[in-house]
């Protein structure tokens, strides 16, 4: 198979499909690659280092959509690289659908086959592919938040691991997933004050042992997270529900209610965000204010630290993308049923439930295309 890799366009998006490594584990395997050149700059991957992987460069992106067979991205095509999809032709990236209407009928119209790193599972029910960059988002969750709260950024003046004498800043980290949990293992370690919140009882009891006296562990309720909210100096939405929109679980009117100079971090923000005022940034411009309250909602967070990134990524993504390559789509998706559900349009069609209940579509099965 000919599989392409070309460079991201996002707003401040360094990341790369492949590593050169992940392009000679594929060309040792009989396929041929074609890179963009300048793919891997962002990760200090040159042209020279695909070559000698095996890798063929080209020019152009409009070179790599047309010839290639398989297109491995990292973040959502767009406007300009959706247009050059074609039927039957195999993409293979993050897609977040759910909150964007406009690109899932984009793919929809281009035929192609449209496979979520985001929604492929494994045998113990979790997102694999979606897991390391959640990990590096929840990280670099409180960077950005302790960044942001200081005065110079619009912050309240706020140091999260205070200082003797002066108590440290609140950190309120709703959702205790993967985002959630990594988010409280960075805060704590700077010494903030922490209380993590979610409902699932496995979940609080996990955190509970983890952190035992260093966080807090509550069971969210409406009370409890408008409570704690309201005196929190940074707030952390790490909310998902796998494929669809994040619910707006943080209003605005509990946002009304926090210290001028707080700040919240929407993580959740890939699928739609799960405070009330979120909408999306970009690493060039980060922030903005509503009601005093500065919020960071960059949606490919994971992008600023590219290579760290890349590697994580192509390190869970590698194996299926051999799969797909070696066995072609429909025999991959048909052999593993946790690769399958990352299909989320084929042929016109929307194959992820809750895409489909979201959008408005008709869902059709997976199984229909590939059995």
């Amino acid at each position: 198979m000919l599989v392409g890799v070309p460079k991201e366009i996002k707003n401040h998006e360094y990341r790369a499909g492949l590593t050169p490594e992940s392009v000679s584990e594929l060309v040792s395997r009989g396929h041929s690659v074609i890179v963009e050149t300048n793919a891997g700059i962002g990760i200090g991957a040159v042209d020279d280092l695909y070559m000698a992987a095996g890798a063929a460069i080209v020019a152009t992106a409009e070179e790599v959509f047309a010839h290639a067979d398989m297109i491995v991205k990292v973040k959502e095509p767009q406007a300009v690289e959706r247009k050059m999809l074609r039927p039957g032709q195999i993409l293979y990236t993050y897609l977040h659908l759910a909150p964007d209407p406009e690109q899932t009928k984009d793919l929809v119209e281009s035929g192609a086959v449209c496979i979520a790193y985001e929604t492929v599972t494994d045998a113990s029910g979790g997102l694999p592919l979606l897991k390391p960059m959640s990990q590096v988002a929840g990280r670099m969750s409180i960077q950005a938040g302790a960044a942001a709260l200081e005065k110079a950024h619009g912050g309240r003046g706020v140091l999260l691991g205070g200082v003797p004498g002066v108590s440290p800043g609140k950190v309120v980290i709703v959702g205790g997933g993967v985002v959630g949990f990594n988010a409280a293992q960075m805060a704590v370690g700077l010494h903030a004050d922490v209380t993590i919140l979610d409902r699932n009882p496995v979940v609080l009891e996990r955190l509970e042992n983890h952190f035992e006296s260093s966080a807090k562990v509550i069971y969210s309720t409406q009370a409890a997270l408008e409570r704690l909210v309201s005196e929190a100096d940074l707030v952390i939405g790490a909310v998902l529900i796998p494929g669809a929109a994040a619910p707006k679980l943080v209003t605005r009117k509990m946002l009304g209610q926090m210290q001028p100079g707080s700040v919240v971090v929407d993580v959740a923000i890939d699928q739609g965000g799960c405070f009330e005022t979120s909408k999306a940034t970009t690493h060039a411009d980060p922030t903005y204010v509503v009601d005093d309250v500065v919020h960071y909602c960059v949606a490919n967070m994971p992008g600023g630290v590219a290579r760290t990134s890349t590697y994580a990524l192509n390190n869970v993504t590698l194996q299926h993308a051999l799969a797909i390559a070696g066995e072609g789509w429909k025999v991959a998706l048909s052999n593993n049923p946790h690769l399958r559900n990352g299909l989320n349009v084929v042929e016109g069609q929307i194959t992820y439930r809750a895409v489909a209940e979201d959008l408005g579509y008709k869902y059709i099965a997976a199984e229909k295309f590939v059995t």
